[in-house]
């Protein structure tokens, strides 16, 4: 990968549904910490963690990872992000990965494939993933975010309702997944810096607001996102306590991971 590349974490404290989240502990690590090794295995990316909260920053200083200390007042990730770049004054054509803070189990895989993406697409404004919808409990909860493509493989919509709307088979049945692939949307997203400073500067859009959507203020604004499949399989992100305690069990701590 380019060493023009940089994986930026954004990392808020505050969360309502895991308050503190970067900073709660999993086989004695912080979720951030977690979060950071995940991105060094991309080796060849520059990180940098963007963060509201000291003590994040705190931990980031300990593993040797840059900080900047941003607003708390910044609604989305990606906004957080726009003040990364300009205070580090990364170049507009700068290909910067937004990783999640609350992602510790995002494969390589997948941020290779975001950033090949991109790079693929240099009239895209952003590039991000999809993998496809497998049950159908997932076409219909809105906390699973369905995205719809051109022939291109260029975004058209996301919608955290049901789409395509498979008319047919779901007249006749609803307890099945329709044959269609619905593709299910994966929040890793790779942007040029410049993108990041009109998506900052734009105002928030109406389906945006509608959909509870940050990415659609830039379709919404004649920017187009590429999709490319993800390689492999990714594991849920850390969201609720039941999140963070699957976590937990899975690197084999259970209840006692935190002390």
């Amino acid at each position: 990968m380019s060493d023009s590349v940089v994986i930026a974490i954004p990392a808020r404290f505050g969360a309502s549904r895991l308050p503190g989240k970067p900073l709660l502990l999993a086989a004695g690590k912080p979720l951030i910490e977690h979060v950071i090794e995940r991105a060094r295995l991309l080796a060849t990316a520059e990180l940098v963690v963007a963060t509201d909260d000291q003590r994040i920053a705190d931990v980031a200083q300990r593993l040797q990872v840059p900080s900047v200390l941003t607003s708390a007042a910044h609604p989305t990730g990606s906004d957080r992000l726009a003040e990364v770049a300009d205070r580090l004054g990364w170049a507009d054509d700068r290909i910067v990965v937004n990783l999640q803070g609350d992602e510790p189990l995002m494969p390589l895989s997948c941020l290779e494939a975001v950033i090949t993406a991109l790079q693929k697409h240099p009239n895209a404004a952003a590039a991000t993933l999809a993998t496809p919808v497998l049950e159908v409990r997932e076409l219909f909860d809105p906390a699973c975010v369905k995205v719809v493509c051109d022939l291109r493989g260029y975004a058209l919509y996301f919608s955290r309702a049901p789409i395509p709307w498979a008319r047919d088979a779901l007249a006749r049945d609803r307890e099945q997944l329709p044959p269609e692939t619905i593709l299910r949307h994966v929040g890793l997203y790779a942007y040029r810096a410049g993108t990041l400073r009109r998506f900052a500067a734009l105002a928030k859009s109406p389906l945006e607001r509608a959909e509870s959507l940050e990415q659609l203020r830039l379709l919404e604004n004649g920017l187009s996102i590429a999709v490319s499949l993800a390689r492999e399989p990714i594991p849920a992100g850390i969201d609720t306590p039941e999140d963070l305690e699957r976590f937990r069990n899975l690197l084999g701590k259970g209840p006692g991971g935190e002390s």
